[in-house]
This record gives C-alpha cells, sequence and structure tokens, in this order.
C-alpha cells in the first residue's frame, strides 16, 4: 500500500489514495498502521475515495480504528495532497466526508500549497444531535460529574461534525489532563463518546486549548476541537467570532460566521514523507 505521512499543526495522519475503492482494512490492521512503534505511526488514517457529491471523498480512522465523521486538520492535509499531485486542479474544491460536503479554499506560495481555508458548517447546539444525553435541549455551562475523582466541570457540549466536550480553565498545563480527557470520552452522557478541550482564554481574540481526541487521545492539534472552543467561548460571551487558536502543535484561525452561522477554519498542512508498507494477514 502507497501512502503519504502528513501532518497538520503535529496531528499526523497516513494518507492513501485509494480511488478504485480497492483497500479493506481491518480495525486492528489500522491500529497496527498507526502504532508509533510497530508501524507507520500516526493520530489516523485517511483515505482519499472518488465522490459523486463533490471533487473526491474523506474518510478517517482514529489509531484505534474507529471511523471519525470529520477532522479539521486531516481534511486540510488531504487537500494539499490532492492539489499537489493533481488530482485536483482548483484553488477551490468540495470534498465529501460522513459529516456533509466541506467547502475548501486553497492558498498557494509559489506552486506550494501555503494554508487551507475550510468551512466547517454549522454549529450543532441541540443536544441529541451531539449528541449528548440531558434534560435541556442545550449543554452550555452544566456540571459533569466525575465521581471516580470527585470533581466536577462546567461543559458546553456541541458537534463539529462529531461531539465535543468544552470545558473552560485557569491553566490546563496543571489538570490531571489524561485522565480527566479519558474519563469524560467515556462518560455515559456521550452515547458516541466525545473530543474534550480545555481551554485557557487569554484575551477576546486568543483562546489557548489542549485537547484529547476520541480514540486516539491528547494531540497536538485538532480542527474541529478548535472549531467548537471558538463557538463554545463566543457562546459564553468570552472571545469575539474571529478567534486565533493557540494549540500544542501551532495556531489556527478560526471565524464563526454570525449572519451565515458558519464556521471557518484556516491552517497550514505538511507532507513529511511518501512510503509503501506491506499489509500481511
Amino acid at each position: 500500500m502507497e501512502f503519504v505521512k502528513m501532518h497538520g499543526l503535529g496531528n499526523d495522519f497516513i494518507v492513501v489514495e485509494d480511488l478504485e475503492e480497492r483497500i479493506k482494512l481491518s480495525e486492528s490492521e489500522i491500529q497496527r498502521l498507526c502504532h508509533r512503534n510497530f508501524g507507520v505511526g500516526s493520530d489516523g488514517l485517511v483515505f482519499i475515495h472518488p465522490s459523486r457529491r463533490g471533487d473526491f471523498r474523506m474518510r478517517i480512522f482514529n489509531s484505534d480504528g474507529s471511523e471519525a465523521e470529520m477532522c479539521g486538520n486531516a481534511i486540510r492535509c488531504v487537500a494539499k495532497h490532492a492539489f499537489e499531485t493533481g488530482l485536483v486542479k482548483k484553488n477551490e474544491v468540495l470534498v465529501e466526508t460522513l459529516q456533509d460536503l466541506n467547502q475548501i479554499k486553497i492558498f498557494l506560495k509559489g506552486n506550494q500549497v501555503d494554508s487551507v481555508e475550510v468551512n466547517m458548517g454549522e454549529p450543532v447546539l441541540d443536544s441529541k444531535l451531539v449528541p449528548a444525553q440531558g434534560e435541556n435541549r442545550m449543554i452550555i455551562m452544566e456540571d459533569l460529574v466525575l465521581n471516580q475523582l470527585g470533581l466536577t466541570f462546567k461543559i458546553t457540549a456541541l458537534s463539529m461534525g462529531n461531539p465535543h466536550c468544552v470545558i473552560f480553565v485557569e491553566d490546563g498545563e496543571k489538570m490531571p489532563f489524561n485522565e480527566i480527557g479519558f474519563l469524560i470520552e467515556h462518560h455515559s452522557l456521550f452515547p458516541r463518546k466525545t473530543n474534550v478541550e480545555f481551554v485557557e482564554v487569554i484575551n477576546k481574540r486568543k483562546i489557548k486549548m489542549r485537547v484529547w481526541e476520541r480514540g486516539v487521545g491528547e494531540t497536538l492539534a485538532c480542527g474541529t476541537g478548535a472549531c467548537a472552543s471558538v463557538v463554545a467561548s463566543v457562546l459564553n460571551n468570552l472571545t469575539e467570532r474571529r478567534v486565533t487558536v493557540d494549540l500544542p502543535g501551532g495556531q489556527l484561525e478560526i471565524y464563526w460566521d454570525e449572519r451565515e452561522n458558519q464556521v471557518f477554519m484556516k491552517g497550514p498542512a505538511e507532507k513529511v514523507f511518501a512510503g509503501k508498507i506491506n499489509i500481511t494477514r
């Protein structure tokens, strides 16, 4: 199997063109490919397939083998790959995901893709659609109790094509992040599990975020998580609608358009190397 290793702000992926849709991998095979000691090593595996609705279709699998609805960093990577390899020849493309059709704008520096802007669509606030259990239609600054640790957090839950639980903190570095992230991911409040974001508000135009990704663990960046964090920040009157999100792997520019109710994400994507690997069964 031929692949390209790529990353968006350190959130890394094995990208595979499968235009004839011949490659079928089991959950354990995906886990092995993504393993950082026994495989290529990545946060996820991404397939590029043909699409009847868009220019191509993206499928994203987490490192545990589970399929995700959407991934903001991965979609920037596949857009860069598709443009630079000639799979698409225009600067504006449509990418089909399990979430929806996403509009992409590609910005060049010379002949290379410098950055990619993605229309991430409308944030989903209806708790039944996130999905999240609860009596209220929206979960904004509601209590979530972790009985195992004796801790209670104020959470805001929403979906950007996949579920997110946003928690505002004074200092994310001082939190027992891995333990809390795992427990919230698997909390009964979230029937399909959830991504978890710890957010520090720096000022009205900048936030700092750490992310625990569903099916992966802590990663250096999460595009949908950055979008969810900005939406949650606006809903709680903490920031403006155009915000720089500072992640461990770098920065993303997020804008929540009030008139159209669309969230836009802009950031880089990088190719690391290309290779081939045998899938033994």
